[in-house]
């Protein structure tokens, strides 16, 4: 990385007007003794008021050492076919990690972590599960096929034979307004929801707008109230015999690959379980117009439901192993303010081969992963130059993101660094490329969380931006409306639910997202040094500011 030191300016232009000298050739009336006595020389008159320079800018100064050809050197490792897609647990993530910590090493930074063979690495035991590809489901004595009348993702409770009476809960939605649960208590029993939101000629009646709500957009959403609720596992109906043919078509090289949870945490996530719309009719034990009646009853916000799902035999097993993966950590230590730890952070796995092409995650998160990096060079330089920074730094880049945000779980559970001394995380996840709605616009990023815990963190990013920028900080994901949910969605959020303060910068999704062509040619790397930038300023604030951040909300 090249470091430029930025000439200290002088602003003359600022300066007030110095006091103006009096004229020598003005008389000068003096007192005499005697006609013999010489004239008294005139008083003189004070010197000219030397111009103050500038405080010197020292974020600006260690900012333009985060360059695009350092970025780029770090990341043509990185996202390289030989670290095979970093995916967690594998050859290419250990081979990310070394990388990572070699660096971290190199900059001075200290190994925290207390008891490891490596001080900047933080292990951990995972488990990673297969589908065994033998499972079934029976319903009323009619046998379905495992992928292609139903398949399942994430955990199942269902390695052996298992006999269900399932409870139906309509489109799985609760909000204000409208209720599918009312009345009922699914505790520890499986559900069957139907996929999508009530619909009226063709547009969503639960929000205002008229757009898609969460619960249309999102699986995920719905699987998450299932389980606040308490339910078991939750059967999702398709809408149509196409939309479940296109789900299992695109899902299916995902579904073959692991799965992975946590040696010593149950897991506590309802099982989720996808059915054709042909193996909902027998589970709900009622015909297509029966349904479509409850689906307009629904939309005029009246659901009501005679349906009794009738009982379910379903076996679903997977195979399991044990093994260990890393988050790797750098720490530079503060100076009055030590005791307090900014965290920056980035995911550094991606999700491996598939089908046997490389997906080297160039984007996601490589470019987050390499800003981290740069981040960590500027701060060690200013404090290798006496310049800060005055809390201390933990750059944190975790693995098993692309499995549930598991890396940053698994620290954020075993700190090694107490939580309640963590002032906030600055996330970084896809800042290399421009999506679909910012084609041929200037530059942007996406910001989301600045606001949630923290009103003077959403003002110390707005203001760094303001001073060094600008570029468009766009809040449209930060919205708790949002369909795609992507405050949930990356590591800072395991921060959030400790109440630690949040700010995830992001770039959006991209028709290269998860594909075998997010690559280093298409990353865009003036527009990456520019948020990595502004990163890297919004952090300068929160290390060297006098106060720590206050957390006063506690927006969803």
């Amino acid at each position: 990385m090249s470091y430029k030191l930025m000439p200290v300016l002088l602003a003359a232009a600022l300066l007030a007007s110095p006091a103006v000298a009096q004229d020598a050739k003005q008389k000068v009336k003096v007192k005499r003794k005697a006609k013999t006595e010489a004239a008294a020389a005139p008083e003189a008159a004070p010197a000219p008021a030397a111009p103050a320079p500038m405080p010197a800018d020292h974020a600006r100064t260690y900012a333009e050492g985060i360059t695009q050809a350092d970025l780029r050197k770090h990341l043509t490792v990185l996202a390289s076919d030989e670290y095979e897609g970093r995916e967690t647990g594998e050859k290419g993530q250990k081979m990310a990690a070394d990388y990572i910590a070699n660096r971290f090493k190199e900059l001075g930074l200290v190994g925290p972590v207390q008891g490891s063979d490596n001080p900047y690495l933080q292990h951990f035991t995972m488990e990673r599960s297969t589908w065994a590809g033998t499972g079934t489901l029976k319903v009323g004595g009619q046998s379905f096929q495992w992928m292609k009348d139903f398949y399942a993702a994430g955990n199942s409770p269902f390695d052996q034979a298992t006999t269900l009476q399932p409870v139906f809960v309509g489109y799985g939605i609760e909000q204000e307004g409208y209720n599918d649960y009312a009345g009922l208590d699914v505790k520890g029993k499986d559900v069957v929801v139907l996929l999508g939101e009530p619909m009226k000629d063709g547009k969503p009646t639960l929000s205002k707008d008229e757009k898609p709500t969460k619960w249309g957009n999102d699986y995920r959403a719905k699987s998450a109230l299932a389980t606040q609720k308490g339910a078991r596992s939750v059967f999702f109906v398709a809408a149509s015999k196409d939309d479940f043919d296109k789900a299992l078509t695109r899902l299916t090289p995902y579904l073959g690959r692991p799965s992975i949870s946590f040696m010593d945490k149950k897991e506590s996530r309802a099982a989720t379980l996808f059915v054709s719309p042909a193996v909902g009719l027998k589970l709900l034990g009622t015909t297509e117009a029966a349904l479509g009646k409850y689906r307009t009853a629904a939309a005029a916000g009246k659901p009501t439901s005679a349906f009794k799902p009738a009982s379910v035999v379903v076996t679903a097993p997977k195979k399991r192993e044990q093994f260990t993966t890393e988050n790797v950590l750098g720490f530079l230590e503060g100076s009055d303010k030590k005791d307090e730890i900014l965290v920056v952070s980035a995911h550094y796995d991606h999700i491996g081969i598939i089908s046997g092409e490389v997906h080297n995650g160039a984007d996601d998160d490589g470019s987050g992963t390499v800003s981290v990096l740069e981040m960590a060079e500027a701060f060690t330089q200013a404090k290798a130059a006496g310049h800060g920074p005055r809390r201390s730094m933990l750059f944190l880049t975790v693995t098993g993101e692309e499995k549930g945000l598991l890396g940053s779980e698994y620290y954020t559970d075993h700190p090694v660094f107490p939580l309640e001394r963590t002032i906030a995380d600055l996330n970084i996840d896809m800042v290399g490329r421009t999506d679909k709605e910012h084609e041929g616009k200037p530059d942007y990023v996406y910001v989301i969380g600045s606001d949630k815990l923290s009103s003077e963190l959403y003002n110390i990013v707005e203001n760094a931006n303001k001073q060094y920028g600008p570029i468009d900080l766009d809040y449209r994901f930060n919205d708790p409306q949002d369909p795609n949910r992507f405050y949930y969605r990356s590591d800072h959020y395991n921060f959030a639910k400790h109440k630690i303060p949040v700010a995830f910068f992001f770039n959006g999704v991209h028709a290269d997202y998860h594909g075998a062509k997010d690559e280093v040619d298409k990353i865009e790397f003036p527009k990456m040094e520019k948020r990595a930038r502004l990163v890297f300023y919004s952090a300068w604030e929160l290390a060297n500011r006098d106060n720590r951040i206050v957390v006063d909300s506690n927006k969803p």
